[in-house]
């Protein structure tokens, strides 16, 4: 029998995908950048990546608040 095919393994690097994530929190990206992420990066890392993001945020926010306070 044939061995299935391996699948295609994405390569993108953390920093690129801090940079799709940084991006994608103010709103502004360019299609074809986009298209490209789509085509390099893996999902689980934007997932984590991104939820570091929010949970930095979020401590950034309760900080500042705080120290006005």
């Amino acid at each position: 029998m044939n061995a299935p095919a391996p699948a295609h393994q994405r390569k993108g690097s953390l920093l690129r995908t801090i940079r799709a994530v940084a991006w994608s929190f103010i709103g502004l990206r360019k299609g074809s950048e986009y298209a490209q992420d789509v085509e390099k990066l893996n999902p689980v890392h934007i997932i984590v990546v991104g939820l570091v993001a929010v949970f930095l945020l979020v401590i950034g926010l309760i900080a500042l608040v705080n120290f006005i306070v």
